[in-house]
């Protein structure tokens, strides 16, 4: 009789400096705030990251919600015009 094979733990965790997943996800939250192309991109890699190791992509998330209220507020702004008088009082 042979025995029984030993149980599926799942994939190896990641070393703690190797967490791609977060380091791209944190780039995409402060890059949202500052620079929104840099936001995206960081935001994008997280999620790429977070497919690939199995991980969730909570941040990546974060960022592109941030990303989205930044856009809304920029098209609200300029709309009414605001966005013109604060650039132009600057």
């Amino acid at each position: 009789m042979t025995p029984p094979p030993p149980p599926n733990y799942g994939p190896p965790a990641a070393a703690p400096g190797n967490d791609k997943v977060t380091l791209w996800g944190v780039l995409g939250i402060v890059f949202a705030f500052c620079c929104w192309p840099l936001g995206v991109v960081f935001a994008i890699l997280g999620l790429l990251e977070a497919r690939k190791v199995g991980k969730p992509p909570t941040l990546s998330y974060v960022a592109f919600g941030i990303l989205a209220l930044a856009l809304v507020l920029n098209i609200v702004l300029a709309a009414t015009g605001t966005l013109n008088n604060i650039v132009n009082n600057n």
